[in-house]
């Protein structure tokens, strides 16, 4: 039990899948899925501090570096392509529709560089990813647990 929370955590505050691929994880290996809700979200909502943290200290001692520079810059244009129109019409609404959609290339880390990028401040970037995180662990959640319900029925 253990080591599969311990998966789910990481998991979901890993930048391959976040909780999007935490929670199912989870609650297929048989876990209480109140419980897997909590750690998944909980790990997901670790991601804005940590990478915000990251992304200010070590974003301009890094960008010397061709391969970091070039890497940021692939990102920066993926997030600006992603979310750029709506974050400019719909501001925190719109970061939030964006990391609340349990899509690839949507969630709390590509939030977190969309802000950065906007410079959006830092209360409102977190709410609006807060949000955006709870509502898609919340679908995970509910979506997993009654696909989980309904194969065990069949």
């Amino acid at each position: 039990m253990i080591a599969e929370l311990v998966h789910t955590f990481l998991l979901s505050i890993s930048p391959f899948g976040e909780a999007r691929v935490g929670i199912p994880y989870g609650i297929v290996s048989g876990l209480n899925p109140f419980l897997v809700f909590v750690v998944g979200l909980g790990a997901n909502l670790l991601v804005y501090p940590i990478f915000k943290f990251l992304l200010d200290n070590f974003d301009v001692k890094l960008w010397k570096y061709r391969p970091y520079k070039k890497q940021s810059v692939r990102m920066a244009r993926r997030a600006k392509s992603g979310v750029g129109k709506s974050i400019k019409k719909y501001g925190f609404w719109g970061l939030m529709v964006f990391v609340m959609i349990p899509l690839p290339i949507t969630g709390a880390y590509m939030g977190t560089i969309a802000s950065h990028i906007f410079k959006i401040k830092r209360r409102k970037a977190f709410l609006a990813i807060s949000l955006g995180v709870t509502i898609s662990c919340t679908l995970m959640a509910a979506g997993t647990y009654l696909s989980k319900m309904g194969i065990e029925l069949i």
